[in-house]
């Protein structure tokens, strides 16, 4: 299918995509298009040789009504008991025929979850027609009026050709949130990994969505620029932040698994990763250049290597800036120690080296794999491409 619907389509089903951000994991997934348009990144592994299409808005509150009637049942029973038990969930299932099957599960999910918040799928939800967003957008808070947030992932690319007034009416029919992969604000490495946009798109994709009214999370990638790039990555991306002031900054270090375009360019020589501890440089070189905003910084990944490195700028820039600083004060072995530590779930905090037991478990990891500061990084760098 192409990226216009043929109006013929017939309706199929409820549906989600692949994935979603880890601040949207109780969210109800409604999804407004498939894949993604622009699929071009040549570190993303996600949607390749996967078509994109639009939904039409039909099927798209088709999808919302059919969620609807569950969680309506799921709330007539919690009247009654407050939290139904698996035999009454079991009861409505049982009741449900394979074509709504998905759509019961993801109302049981979201039901248990709270039922604040619903992220709209897949990587562009703003390219479809503004009238048909603000449409599908009316239906959800109709359908679920007590919701507090509704989110989507954009381009910064397509956000920065919608005019304000539709920005501004998306937020009015309830759009209040939106993430972006910012990646780099340096136009050598947006050129290099093929990112379809520029420094200048990105903040002006920034401030319209700030603007409008929603709240901004963008996401960036230390280590995209490579050795050769690592220090105009990190000012240039700043600076870009700079002139934005979104509500967040999320960091998600680069991992390279061996099916993305990135992947051969590194096998062929053309790409030199950092070594971690230059990424490790390479963070605390873009905390330090934050300048006049205010920011919540979050390490909400598995990838990153400090989860502790959170918190809100400026106030609480000197507090990550020192968990850095003490991980590059300590001697090599037990930088490694700490690597793998992080990696295989044994640490989740620096402050977790001083527990004697978690120490010793992770120094068991690396002498059973011979790992030494020479060899960490090729050995962290293939439990990585676990978690991609």
């Amino acid at each position: 299918m192409s990226g216009k619907n043929s109006k013929q389509e017939k309706y199929s089903g409820f549906e989600q995509g692949p994935i979603r951000p880890p601040s949207e994991a109780m969210s109800l997934l409604i999804r407004v298009t498939r894949n993604c348009p622009w699929n071009r990144c040549t570190f993303c592994p996600v949607y390749k040789d996967s078509r994109f299409s639009l939904r039409p808005a039909a099927h798209i509150k088709m999808d919302i009504d059919r969620v609807y009637g569950y969680v309506a049942a799921l709330r007539q029973i919690g009247e009654q008991i407050q939290y139904p038990d698996r035999t009454m969930i079991d009861e409505i299932a049982a009741k449900v025929i394979p074509f709504d099957m998905q759509a019961m599960q993801a109302a049981v999910h979201w039901y248990y979850s709270g039922m604040e918040s619903i992220f709209l799928q897949d990587a562009n939800s703003l390219i479809i027609k503004p009238r048909d967003l603000v449409d599908v957008l009316k239906h959800l808070k109709t359908r679920f009026p007590w919701v507090k947030r509704i989110t989507s992932y954009a381009r910064s690319h397509t956000a920065a050709r919608i005019s304000d007034a539709d920005l501004c009416a998306m937020s009015d029919a309830g759009l209040n949130r939106i993430h972006i992969g910012l990646e780099s604000g340096s136009d050598e490495v947006l050129k290099m990994v093929a990112k379809g946009v520029t420094k200048a798109g990105q903040i002006k994709a920034g401030i319209k969505i700030k603007q409008a009214g929603m709240e901004l999370s963008e996401y960036v990638m230390p280590g995209l620029g490579g050795r050769a790039l690592s220090r105009i990555h990190a000012l240039e991306t700043a600076d870009a932040l700079n002139q934005i002031n979104p509500d967040f900054i999320r960091l998600r270090t680069l991992a390279v698994p061996n099916h993305v375009p990135l992947f051969d360019e590194y096998a062929k020589g053309r790409f030199e990763k950092c070594t971690e501890l230059m990424t490790v440089r390479e963070i605390l070189l873009f905390l330090e250049a934050f300048k006049g905003i205010t920011s919540r910084v979050k390490s909400d990944h598995v990838l990153n290597l400090f989860q502790e490195i959170e918190g809100r700028l400026p106030d609480d820039r000197d507090r990550m800036v020192e968990v850095i600083q003490t991980f590059l004060s300590m001697p090599p072995e037990k930088q490694a120690v700490f690597q793998v530590g992080r990696r295989t779930g044994v640490f989740s905090t620096l402050a977790d080296m001083q527990d004697k037991y978690l120490l010793a478990r992770a120094e068991k990891t690396c002498k059973k794999f011979n790992v030494t500061p020479e060899n960490v990084d090729e050995i962290v760098d293939e439990i990585m491409k676990r978690f991609i």
